[in-house]
């Protein structure tokens, strides 16, 4: 028996905490749940956008899914494996970038 159950296929949770500092916060608390997760998303792939650098990113990038937004927190996002794998090598060099107000955590397979 398989210790995991897959939620969805080709998928990945992005785990986000909300940015800034006590002294500057980046964003306010009104401003951000005012956001919904396709918004947050977009704001994600956006950013992400901008590693003209590196084709793969961007690539990947662009062919990722919006699959749901989990307690303010969670980004879920669907695609190909290997483009869900230049993801997690992005996040392992810290080239990754969060949306606007946010700070990535961690990556997860679902």
């Amino acid at each position: 028996m398989d210790k995991f159950l897959e939620i969805a296929p080709h998928s990945l949770a992005i785990v986000l905490s909300r940015a800034g500092t006590e002294d500057s916060p980046t964003v306010t608390e009104t401003l951000q749940h005012h956001h919904t997760g396709y918004e947050i998303f977009a704001d994600f792939k956006a950013a992400n956008m901008q590693h003209f650098w590196n084709k793969k990113v961007t690539d990947a990038i662009s062919e990722t899914f919006f699959l749901g937004w989990i307690d303010e927190h969670v980004l879920l996002i669907q695609g190909k494996e290997d483009h869900l794998e230049v993801l997690r090598e992005g996040w392992m060099r810290r080239s990754l970038k969060p949306p606007r107000g946010f700070e990535i955590k961690c990556l997860g397979k679902l």
